[in-house]
């Protein structure tokens, strides 16, 4: 070789080197876009238990944007793609010379833009760059494009801008990419598509605007049916295939959300965020962290909080060249029971009021996993706060605390189910509950007053087990009563706490599973957590009362549905609930204002049950079978108002037989009387002459005769003669000097000493309902020291205060027992 030959190799060799370095230096002054080096934006998508989408958030952008990878794709519209619009992407290095040359000459023959000439990897180019994207068309552009494209090949495989394109392609209003597309317009995965589909989505980055095919679908057949002509002139789809999508309709949904269960999936993006806010705090501090939102979760909580499109996210890490942001959280929601519980809502929200709402949530009792979540009776109806999540708000839980309360007496062997309860006025320290229905019922089992949820047994029982004991019981089971800093007390059975629906279903699981209560999850990778609430023994009694009214003597009703259910109702008619349990599910519904203004006539069982009961039947579930009690739990015969075993009791003592479950073999009697000190029985003496009673002290002679006591509280109910056995003679005359030395057990009920009484305004004086338990015979009423009435035993009066300032109102029988209370009157005129 001369040495002209060796210079021209030189310059050559230079040329090439000077044209390398340049190269590199501009790579290293303008290097790709940031959506070219890491993976879409797609903000966070959260599915259903199945993968099927609940609600699309929009990526930092605002775009609409679901990453998936080539293999996620159906094969039909990758073959459209590359095949309308790059058939060489495969070989060209970015740019296609001969279809630039062909663009070049058909613009300057016809005067205007035939065809682009752009490949896959210029539109690439153009989608990720935000400056070329704002530039208007031009050949300077066009050159700009043309040297990001050589770039992208440079830095990129065919694969991962193949994923790039798939994942920016704009789709119209603020969709991007096949998979969001398909999912938005057409409602399936773009795995699924057909070949009238993907020619669809194939033509629609052409014009996105244009061709928007809920808003001109005819133009946006006309686009696909060009699509699928060129696939039947290349031969790659046959032609009866091509021929039959042309004839498809073009019939898309509105592009606008399509959300189930919103609330749920907000709680989930919302939890998705702090967990990838805490891992980038990990990183900023020196913490070693993989990943975005889903890696976070694995990272913290197991590998199944985002396993929708595990597969993609490696195979996205992998094609953008960097660590995967997947943005897909699945939840455990079942699509179809989620559906069904909307709709429910949606035909009962008419029937409310305008600001009232309603929250409904399914569980799972086996795996502890949220199938259906309903926050709200409808999201869009900003009218009833339906943005504000009510499975998750802390209200009054009413009356619905009661079953654990009395699981919690049966495990302490305070009661069984038929242990004599007095549902009568009672005041304890000051406290005086009343019923739903302000009546009294007088002597009741413990499942007659679970079951009709009569409020002063639950409160006796409370006070003796204690509200501190009671609360600890339950924040140990997952329920956690808020009262405001101040300490537990008599009305937490009532509703005097907030509580949360979530908790309360999660404790009502208990009465399905052995007494074990369960923390709500909401997705695969929620950890279990179980807690022992009460013992299986308990959980069977309360579910048995609450599903069939509790006889153990009771033949099987293959009939029944095997719902057991409460009710409540807050003060005020705040909040509605209903909790049901079944072999399967357990439930739970509330209804009221989020403002918690009250809706006077809504209760619990007027508007949350029949919806409960309406819910249960529509849940899949095995047909209800006899269930076998415990080792723990047998039916035993007790009598009343001892509450022993009837095979130990006298049959002087037992005045009525009833058949109990007891737990652990066990049968507690009755519960000590509060106003009458000693045991439940007692010795009389009657003149066997008169059959009247006497005394040891009574001048008549007597016969001991052993006989068992009502609760005092009772007593008006023994003087109906509604207790069976419970009326003694009464006293023989001459025995009354000696009673006067007796016990004084006159008890005055309807006011406490230290009261205030204020009237009704407009009135000009306060009057009093009152009774005195335990007297005998013929009862004097005074008011200040004056006779006021005279009345029989038993008997109630009003009392009437017509002056401001003390007063002292005594009630005295014709034995000289009496009771007196003081009270203060204030506000007459």
């Amino acid at each position: 070789m001369g040495v002209g030959g060796v210079l021209r190799w030189t310059v050559a060799v230079a040329a090439v080197a000077a044209g390398a370095l340049v190269a590199v230096a501009l790579d290293r002054c303008f290097p790709l876009p940031a959506a070219a080096r890491a993976p879409a934006d797609g903000g966070v998508l959260v599915t259903a238990a199945d993968g099927s989408p609940l609600r699309a958030y929009p990526g930092a952008d605002g775009v609409w944007r679901y990453p998936v990878s080539p293999e996620e794709v159906s094969p039909l519209y990758l073959q459209a793609l590359l095949t309308f619009e790059d058939r060489w992407f495969a070989w060209h290095p970015g740019v296609n010379p001969a279809a630039l040359a062909r663009a070049a000459w058909q613009w300057l023959t016809a005067g205007r833009i035939v065809s682009g000439g752009s490949t896959l990897t210029m539109q690439v180019a153009r989608m990720v760059d935000p400056a070329l994207r704002a530039e208007p068309r031009s050949v300077p552009a066009k050159l700009r494009q043309i040297l990001r494209a050589l770039q992208l090949e440079w830095h990129l495989s065919k694969r991962q801008i193949l994923t790039l394109y798939l994942n920016h392609a704009p789709m119209g209003g603020i969709v991007e990419g096949v998979e969001m597309a398909s999912r938005s317009y057409l409602g399936k995965p773009a795995s699924q598509l057909s070949h009238a589909e993907a020619a669809l989505l194939t033509a629609l980055p052409q014009a996105p605007s244009r061709l928007r095919p809920d808003r001109q679908p005819a133009a946006a057949a006309r686009a696909r049916d060009k699509v699928l002509q060129r696939m039947a002139e290349r031969g790659v789809w046959p032609a009866a295939a091509v021929q039959d999508a042309r004839t498809e309709s073009i019939v898309v949904q509105v592009l606008k959300p399509h959300w189930l269960a919103p609330l749920a999936a907000e709680r989930l993006r919302q939890r998705a965020a702090a967990r990838d806010g805490a891992r980038h705090d990990e990183a900023a501090q020196g913490g070693a962290v993989q990943g975005g939102v889903a890696q976070a979760g694995a990272a913290q909580a197991g590998p199944a909080e985002a396993t929708a499109g595990t597969a993609a996210a490696a195979a996205h890490a992998n094609a953008a060249g960097g660590p995967s942001a997947l943005p897909v959280v699945r939840s455990t929601i079942d699509p179809e029971l989620q559906s069904v519980v909307e709709n429910m809502l949606m035909d009962r929200i008419g029937t409310l009021p305008p600001h009232v709402s309603m929250a409904v949530l399914v569980m799972d009792n086996d795996s502890l996993e949220a199938r259906a979540y309903a926050g709200s009776a409808d999201f869009f109806d900003a009218r009833r706060a339906s943005q504000v999540d009510m499975i998750q708000a802390v209200r009054s839980p009413g009356s619905t605390l009661k079953p654990f309360l009395y699981a919690m007496a049966l495990d302490a062997g305070l009661v069984h189910s038929e242990s004599l309860l007095a549902d009568a006025p009672q005041s304890f320290g000051g406290y005086r509950p009343g019923n739903f229905q302000a009546a009294f019922s007088g002597p009741v089992s413990v499942a007659e007053a679970l079951r009709r949820s009569l409020n002063v047994p639950a409160v006796d029982l409370l006070d003796r087990i204690g509200p501190v004991a009671f609360a600890a019981q339950l924040r140990a089971g997952g329920v956690r009563l808020r009262t405001g800093g101040a300490p537990p007390n008599l009305s937490l059975i009532l509703g005097g706490a907030g509580t949360t629906l979530e908790e309360l279903v999660g404790a009502y699981r208990a009465l399905a599973r052995g007494g074990m209560a369960g923390r709500l999850r909401l997705t695969p990778s929620d950890p279990r957590i179980e807690s022992r609430l009460m013992s299986p023994g308990a959980a069977f009694i309360i579910r048995d009362i609450l599903e069939t009214g509790g006889d153990p003597g009771r033949s099987f009703d293959a009939s029944r549905r095997g719902l057991a259910w409460k009710t409540g109702t807050s003060f005020g008619f705040r909040d509605a609930w209903a909790i049901g349990v079944t072999g399967t599910w357990t439930l739970g519904v509330w209804v009221g204002r989020p403002d918690g203004t009250p809706n006077p006539g809504f209760f619990g069982a007027n508007v949350a049950a029949p919806l409960l009961q309406d819910l249960a039947a529509a849940l899949p579930a095995p047909a209800p079978a006899p269930r076998v009690p415990p080792p723990s739990v047998r039916p035993l015969a007790i009598c009343w108002p001892l509450g022993l075993r009837a095979a130990v009791t006298p049959s002087g003592l037992c005045l009525q037989q009833r058949l109990a479950w007891v737990l652990d073999d066990a049968a507690p009697p009755t519960l000590p009387d509060r106003d009458v000190p000693g045991g439940q029985t007692e010795t009389v003496w009657i003149d066997p002459a008169s059959g009247r009673r006497t005394a040891p002290g009574c001048p008549v002679p007597g016969r001991a005769t052993q006989t068992a006591r009502w609760p005092l509280v009772l007593q008006p109910w023994v003087e109906a003669g509604l207790l069976r056995g419970a009326q003694l003679p009464p006293w023989h005359p001459a025995c009354a000097p000696a009673l006067r030395n007796g016990p004084a057990a006159v008890r005055l009920e309807g006011l406490e000493t230290g009261a205030v009484l204020r009237p009704v305004p407009g009135r000009a004086r306060i009057d009093v309902q009152l009774r005195a338990l335990g007297a005998e015979g013929a009862l004097w009423w005074m008011l200040d020291g004056r006779p006021v009435r005279r009345a029989q035993a038993g008997r109630a009066i009003d009392v009437s205060f017509t002056e401001n300032g003390l007063h002292t109102v005594t009630a005295m029988d014709e034995a000289g027992r009496y009771d007196s209370v003081r009270v203060t009157v204030r506000g007459l005129r």
